[in-house]
Order: structure tokens, then C-alpha cells, then sequence
């Protein structure tokens, strides 16, 4: 989840032109040193503002946002931040010190940390889509809305062919897409299929809400039974024979467990980057 936000922070800062730097360390042995590595990049960059995302867990009941600053140029960062998130529906939980937190103590910048909601909620989880949560918290940092997420290829056909075959949706004649563009019939074909799938009117038209749920499926999120629901359930449903119903429940997770076995891997049944890889195109 934190990465499905916070690569769209990061795609919509950059759709408004701000240089964006990613903190994120390629590898690290502790958690101390993975702090360390961000607090590093973020200085030795010398960037303007540092914002960090988390999600909270804590009891099953606790819920809402919440961002962290420590100086009083990061607490005016974090106000709007957080009112954007509240417009969602989350119950505001504030703005506390940070004063705790390693990356706003070892940052040069004014620097927040935003906890977007409780992952461990059904409240906050039946509420949450990482696109509208990126768009609050861009809209907090500039004051400015961006567009959807979606692909920033010149060939707006070849990023939703490659985004179909990915996806492992064929053409009429059972075969994938060619990524160059051309036979914009098959690929027209392709995508009311995928709309059908996910439960929207299949227009054959890659509009915002169809980019939107493509980015879902493809930022693979966790899934488990009994918090989830919704377009991405319902293509994982259709993917492993399950009823398509948009709710990962018992009977759900049951044919979650039979692919995994069939798969050779955890038969949990949670869908995690293992059942992922399985289920999209390499």
C-alpha cells in the first residue's frame, strides 16, 4: 500500500513539474540503516521537503490519519496534507510531534511523516484507494490536483497494449496484443474484455476510471480474505476461477489456496508479491 501511494505522489508531483527524489534505498541490512540511507539521500540532495508515507496498525479498532512534523514549517506542511486526507472520509487523528521519529529528527528540510490510515481497519480498508489518497496528499503539498495515474509513454496505444498483455488479456483470437500500436481493433477487443471482467460498462475506451483500476491491479497490493473488495478483487477472482463477485471471502480464499498449491508456492491465501508474480505476465 505504501508503495502503491507513494509511487503515484511521486508520478503526480512530477505531472506538475516538481523534481521528485526517490528515497527509497535499493537495499539495506537493519531497519536503522534503511532510515539512515533515506535521511542521506533526502540531504545529500538537498531537497526542499521531505514527506514520508506509512499506514498505522495498532488494535483492529483504532483508525484515521495522522501526519507527524516536528518544526513549525513542517506542521503548516502537514495541515493540508492532512485535511485532504480527512475530505475522504478518515476520522482526524491530528497533527502530532515527531520528535520520535528518526527521518524528521535526521532530515535538514521541513519534513513530515503521514500516516494515511489504519491497514489493520475494516472501516479505513473498505474506505482506502491508493489514487484518491495520492491525490490528497499531492493536493496538500501544492495546492494543485493531478491527473490520473497513468503511463507517460509519446504511444498512449502501445503503454495499454503492454498494460493488457501484462494483465494476460488476450486478443479475439486468443493471442497477445503487438505492443506497437497498430490493430486498434484487437486491442479495442482486448479492453472491453478487461472492462467486462472488473465490472465496468466495457466501452472500449481507456478513460480514467480504466487506467485507474489498471494501476491498482498492477501496483499488485496485498489481498487477504475479509479485507478486500472491489475492481482488483474481481479480476483476481476471474483469474483463479472464483465467483466474480468483489468480495474476498471464505469462498474466495479457498480458490486462492487451490491456485497456490497448483502454483507450488504458500498456500496461505493471501495474495502477496509470490501469488502476484504467478498471476500477471513476466
Amino acid at each position: 500500500m505504501t508503495k502503491a501511494v507513494g509511487t503515484r505522489v511521486i508520478s503526480k508531483l512530477k505531472s506538475l513539474g516538481h523534481q521528485v527524489v526517490d528515497c527509497t534505498p535499493s537495499r539495506a541490512w537493519s531497519v536503522s540503516n534503511s532510515l539512515q540511507q533515506r535521511c542521506n539521500t533526502a540531504n545529500n540532495n538537498r531537497v526542499d521537503q521531505f514527506i514520508s508515507i506509512h499506514f498505522n496498525a495498532f488494535n483492529g479498532k483504532a483508525k484515521g490519519a495522522e501526519v507527524f512534523a516536528i518544526s513549525n514549517t513542517g506542521k503548516d506542511m502537514a495541515k493540508p496534507v492532512l485535511d485532504n486526507i480527512v475530505e475522504l472520509g478518515y476520522f482526524n487523528r491530528g497533527i502530532k510531534d515527531g520528535s520520535h521519529l528518526y527521518v524528521l529528527r535526521n532530515t535538514a528540510m521541513p519534513a513530515i511523516l503521514v500516516e494515511c490510515c489504519f491497514c489493520d481497519n475494516q472501516e479505513d480498508m473498505d474506505r482506502y484507494d491508493a489514487e484518491a489518497v495520492a491525490n490528497a496528499i499531492v493536493k496538500g503539498l501544492t495546492g494543485q490536483t493531478a491527473s490520473p495515474t497513468i503511463p507517460l509513454s509519446q504511444n498512449p496505444i502501445v503503454d495499454l497494449q503492454k498494460a493488457l498483455n501484462r494483465l494476460k488479456i488476450r486478443s479475439p483470437k486468443g493471442t497477445p496484443l503487438k505492443e506497437d500500436g497498430s490493430n486498434e481493433a484487437d486491442t479495442k477487443a482486448a479492453l472491453k474484455t478487461f472492462q467486462a471482467i472488473v465490472g465496468v460498462t466495457p466501452t472500449g475506451t481507456a478513460d480514467a476510471k480504466t487506467w485507474q483500476i489498471i494501476n491498482q491491479i498492477l501496483a499488485m497490493p496485498v489481498l487477504r480474505e475479509n479485507h478486500a473488495t472491489g475492481f482488483v478483487v474481481k479480476y483476481l477472482q476471474r483469474r483463479i476461477g472464483a465467483t466474480p463477485d468483489g468480495i474476498y471471502g471464505s469462498g474466495t480464499a479457498g480458490a486462492v489456496k487451490r491456485f497456490q498449491q497448483q502454483q507450488g508456492i504458500t498456500a496461505d491465501g493471501i495474495i502477496g508479491a509470490q501469488s502476484w508474480s504467478k498471476i500477471l505476465a513476466d
